[in-house]
């Protein structure tokens, strides 16, 4: 894509952030030997230079394909990912230590797994936008997207647990050695097609039948889509045994359909249904069992978690109060990089990584890293904000709040705010399922950002569900001024 005259691109801002990124990846890797082998090694800014290559390599891409994509997306991510290399890199010199084997290189264990599958997510960013130079291009295989979305939440559903169950949840593939989440490729699909269908439908949707306390709701007759996407969140829960995966993609649609409708009646309707129903499935877990036994077993181990009874039992609550008894330990400051002992938790560095680094960066520290993570949220919401279509809008806010209610969703599971789930932290735990899916999010959010951030010839003067050259509607521009302000 040309660049304007005139026009700042930020791209050299980009750089000067990512170049500062990567020297706080370098010194924490230099501190994690410090405080795990007592002295830092000559090769502890390999994989810190490694990851700058990679990411320089994204940003030339940025630079030429959207050059006026917001500046602080890839810093913000590379950072995280950059700390989550050298946090799975930190077990593998502990497990090393432990076996009192010599220290493993750069691209052996977990560590090593990692890095590569660094450079295959960005090679998949990379080609999303070279291959989508305007993100609405996208809304002409909305309804494809949808059903391949639907049908990659489902299929793991149907599959023997031999082959779909991890920890309780059936929400994997796994063949032999291979092993791939596919719900975690379903977010943007579905993303794409609920914001295709809420532009196509925003005007009935908005319609209100009666006013409650000042609220408007909605018509019985309209309630249709939600009660459908209810039932499949519902099924989800039931038949994949995972409450997190049914909240983020109900949650995902209703905010959307607020965001498209500017009518909290969406947000009440939503979340009475979908509580109304987990508590329908843990009653029903309790009296008839059967598939809605696992829910209930993880609801009483989120209920009663120092219970010996759920503590001993195989599957029980000894995860999460291994992780509570992490965070604890870590405290105001952590024991320092290095300095902790992140094996006693299970699966640490899968769904359980924020509590291992915690008990060694402190709450500050874990603290520094929501705020990362709130920052990447907040310059998504931005972008939806700014674009001039409404179909970029929905689908920027929508991926948005998917990262940010992913990140509730996790962090709720390990300090026992909500049942377990068997979410993966994005960019930062281990597995190349979650970090490919994250990395397209971003592609695609520097994709619109590019199109709001630059003149109308950069993919966003054209609203394509309202004809050419229409702009967004203004409910669009004032419910996402809603969601963004303080």
């Amino acid at each position: 894509m040309a660049r304007i005259p005139g026009m700042k691109t930020q791209r050299n801002a980009e750089l000067g952030l990512l170049a500062f990124a990567m020297v706080l990846v370098a010194a924490y890797g230099a501190t994690v030997e410090a405080g795990r082998i007592g002295e830092i090694t000559p090769t502890f800014w390999v994989p810190a230079a490694l990851l700058s290559v990679l990411f320089l390599g994204l940003h030339f891409v940025v630079r030429y394909t959207a050059p006026y994509a917001d500046p602080v997306l890839i810093p913000a991510v590379a950072l995280i990912n950059g700390l989550g290399v050298g946090f799975l890199r930190r077990l593998d010199i502990g497990d090393a230590l432990s076996e009192k084997e010599p220290i493993p290189g750069v691209f052996s264990g977990i560590g090593g797994r990692q890095l590569a599958w660094t450079l295959i997510a960005l090679i998949l960013a990379a080609i999303l936008l070279l291959v989508v130079r305007d993100h609405k291009v996208v809304s002409r295989y909305a309804y494809t997207l949808g059903l391949t979305g639907i049908v990659l939440v489902m299929i793991p559903a149907v599959l023997p647990a031999s082959i779909s169950e991890v920890n309780g949840a059936k929400l994997w593939i796994r063949l032999g050695s291979f092993s791939i989440q596919p719900g975690e490729f379903a977010k943007i699909a579905l993303v794409s097609f609920f914001a295709y269908y809420l532009v196509r439908k925003r005007e009935v949707l908005s319609l209100a039948s009666r006013r409650v306390l000042g609220i408007d709701f909605p018509r019985g007759r309209d309630l249709g889509p939600v009660v459908t996407v209810w039932l499949l969140s519902l099924l989800v829960l039931v038949f994949e045994k995972d409450l997190g995966t049914a909240l983020l993609y109900f949650g995902l649609f209703i905010v959307t359909l607020y965001v498209a409708t500017e009518r909290a009646s969406w947000l009440i309707i939503g979340l009475l249904l979908f509580f109304g129903g987990v508590y329908v499935a843990y009653l029903l877990g309790a009296s008839v069992g059967g598939p809605f036994a696992n829910f209930y077993d993880r609801a009483q181990v989120w209920l009663n978690p120092f219970d010996n009874e759920n503590y001993e039992r195989l599957g029980g609550s000894y995860q999460l109060v291994q992780g509570l008894l992490s965070l604890g330990t870590g405290g105001l400051f952590g024991s320092g990089p290095g300095g902790g002992s992140p094996r006693f938790v299970p699966e640490v560095q899968n769904d359980f990584i924020f509590a291992g680094m915690g008990e060694e960066i402190g709450l500050f520290g874990l603290s520094a890293l929501l705020v990362l993570y709130l920052l990447i949220v907040e310059r998504g919401l931005r972008s939806a904000l700014a674009v001039r279509d409404s179909f970029g809008k929905l689908v920027a806010g929508g991926l948005s709040f998917t990262l940010g209610l992913q990140i509730f969703v996790i962090l709720g599971g390990i300090t026992g705010l909500i049942p377990l789930t068997g979410q993966t932290t994005p960019f930062l735990s281990s597995g190349g399922s979650s970090l490919m899916a994250n990395w397209l999010l971003i592609a695609m959010l520097l994709r619109i950002s590019n199109a709001a951030r630059g003149p109308a010839a950069s993919g966003g003067g054209t609203d394509r569900a309202g004809g050419p050259g229409k702009k967004a509607p203004a409910q669009l521009h004032g419910a996402m001024t809603e969601v963004i302000k303080p």
